[in-house]
């Protein structure tokens, strides 16, 4: 079944909780940005009396609040689906307050993770947590991080997918962390399930998810022919400051900092594909 219809299509609203089934309440985090939308989503899932607390957002006192108020005070675990710090922080007071276990796949040293992030157990993929009211299966969807999970709420068919796919947006790949290659084997994977709803980490839940699926690896790839255009256009070999405003001409200015790192995982890919070379800061396309 669907989330509730009157609730489907609500904008998330920094600061708000919604309720939008009965055993799933959103809390948008107050940590507006250009890269987490409105915020980040929290999720408090199951009827009661105790509760699992998704993506518990940033360490801010009135967010944690809120949180606390929406289980009162009743949570058994803390999830994770990676420890980006707009993800994660919030489980160190969580757990604090209510002695929940946090649960998330060991984070990468890459210099962009939340600091405080320590899961008591690693989730593995298959795993399943549940609660009155809800049963949540892990699946590792490495792509965004390494260590990303996205969560399967079944059998309603609910798929919480953290930050590999977003509502309004699509997420930025970060090497060497992130993977392109990796994103789209998991978009592959994720589209032979189930699926009725996504509710992601930024943004209103998705009703069409096998479409909005389809929609993201096609967008992805048709970036990624845009590169190949690209390094033809500028004579077959070009660094990647030179690509990022031709591949990424339908973007504005001021995100091409936040576009060159998602180039860098597409050329790294077609790297990994053998359709690119690299030498130093040239990237020169291979012909077949």
């Amino acid at each position: 079944m669907p989330p509730d219809a009157s609730n489907l299509h609500a904008v998330a609203v920094t600061g708000e909780l919604q309720r939008l089934a009965p055993n799933v309440v959103r809390i948008v985090a107050p940590n507006p940005s250009s890269l987490t939308g409105q915020g980040t989503n929290t999720y408090v899932i199951g009827t009661g009396p105790s509760y699992v607390v998704v993506d518990p957002g940033p360490d801010d006192q009135a967010h944690v609040a809120r949180m606390l108020a929406a289980t009162g005070g009743r949570v058994s675990h803390v999830l994770c689906t990676h420890s980006h710090p707009d993800h994660s922080p919030g489980a160190v007071a969580i757990k604090a307050a209510t002695g929940a276990l946090v649960l998330g796949r060991p984070a990468p040293d890459d210099g962009y993770q939340d600091d405080s992030y320590r899961p008591d157990a690693s989730v593995e993929d298959g795993d399943v947590i549940a609660v009155a009211g809800a049963s949540i299966r892990a699946l590792h969807t490495p792509g965004h991080a390494s260590n990303h999970v996205c969560l399967l709420l079944e059998p309603e068919g609910w798929l919480l997918t953290g930050d590999h796919l977003m509502g309004g947006s699509t997420v930025v790949i970060l090497p060497p962390d992130g993977s392109m290659r990796l994103y789209l084997e998991s978009l592959q994977r994720l589209r032979t399930l189930p699926l009725t709803a996504l509710l992601p980490g930024h943004g209103a839940v998705m009703p069409g998810p096998i479409e909005e699926i389809e929609r993201v690896i096609a967008h992805r790839l048709q970036r990624e022919r845009k590169v190949i255009e690209g390094l033809a256009s500028l004579g077959g070999v070009a660094s990647l400051d030179a690509l990022v405003p031709v591949v990424y001409a339908d973007t504005p200015v001021r995100l091409h900092p936040l576009a060159r790192y998602s180039l860098l995982a597409h050329l790294q890919k077609l790297l990994e594909e053998r359709r690119v070379a690299q030498d130093g800061d040239d990237w020169a396309w291979l012909a077949a």
